[in-house]
């Protein structure tokens, strides 16, 4: 097998046309210069150089090698210029997993800064639910998973997996604009029993949180039609069809409808990130910091808001 060492200290008497030069370029005395070189054509068996009095001149099979040396060469800068830009952070594959909701605010927020400096860099991002994310975050096809949980619908964490939570994100009530209760900043759960309800298809137990919580206030919603896109649970308050709880992240277009906050003490979601604490791809790290920054703004927006 070729040596890669030797190749290029052929390829630099190439350049220079000595040992002596050859040797202060690569930082080297003559005799390991010599060595290197008689050990290369012991190895390959053919004469790559002349040898004249002051000078060497290279064989044609040493030219060959030599053009073939600089490819070699070229090579490694590329790859060590790659792996460079990897270790800082500059180039890289990031795969990230989110929740709808989070893709409307959140995570652009986090992203833009992310990658306003790194154009380099490969995103690949995955939609899904918490429950569907994680075991991909475990197996390694996922760097981080922007996550939400309910309080009453808590989901099992793996000890394989760590999670941050950033902030509580409000549930709230999207009311037609006719609706008796048009008026309120606030509303309690307990009120809206008899109402007819848009609900959801529920997590990964099931049973939707809307049921669970109205079953500790002690009545079962009336649930008129359900979907887990809240634009368009949103439109189907607008259109009468009945009221929705809808999580402050997933409002989009409210025209037509109205919003007020939900008072109940565990009817919130806890939004964070899942990682894996064996990952060691340099752009994690980076990108945890930006989405920790892009959390706090919504925190502090969501508190203005929805206080």
């Amino acid at each position: 097998m070729l040596n890669s060492a030797r190749l290029l200290v052929l390829l630099e008497i190439a350049r220079t046309g000595t040992i002596v030069a050859a040797a202060q370029a690569l930082h080297l005395s003559p005799s390991a210069i010599s060595h290197q070189l008689a050990r290369l054509e012991q190895e390959l068996g053919v004469a790559l150089v002349e040898r004249q009095p002051q000078s060497l001149r290279l064989t044609a099979a040493g030219v060959r090698l030599a053009e073939h040396a600089q490819a070699v060469a070229d090579l490694m800068a590329v790859a060590r210029d790659d792996l460079r830009a990897h270790s800082e952070g500059e180039a890289g594959v990031l795969r990230l997993g989110f929740f709808a909701s989070s893709g409307l605010e959140l995570l652009p927020r986090a992203l833009s800064a992310f990658a306003a400096n790194r154009p380099q860099v490969e995103l690949e991002l995955i939609l899904g639910q918490p429950h569907e994310l994680v075991p991909d975050l475990e197996a390694g096809r996922l760097d981080a998973a922007v996550v939400f949980e309910h309080p009453l619908d808590p989901w099992c964490r793996q000890a394989t997996v760590d999670v941050e939570m950033f902030f509580d994100e409000p549930q709230l009530v999207v009311l037609p604009l006719r609706h008796r209760l048009g008026r309120h900043a606030s509303v309690r759960l307990a009120a809206l029993e008899g109402e007819s309800w848009i609900g959801t298809h529920g997590g990964h137990t099931g049973e939707p949180v809307l049921e669970r919580a109205c079953a500790a206030e002690g009545f079962r919603p009336r649930v008129r039609c359900r979907s887990d896109h809240y634009q368009v649970t949103i439109n189907l308050a607008r259109a009468g069809m009945g009221i929705a709880l809808v999580p402050a992240l997933g409002l989009g277009d409210t025209a037509g409808v109205h919003v007020c906050r939900l008072d109940h003490p565990r009817l919130h979601r806890r939004i964070g990130v899942a990682t894996r604490p064996t990952n060691r791809n340099p752009l994690l790290r980076i990108f945890l910091a930006d989405l920790r920054s892009a959390a706090e703004e919504i925190r502090s927006l969501l508190e203005v808001q929805w206080a």
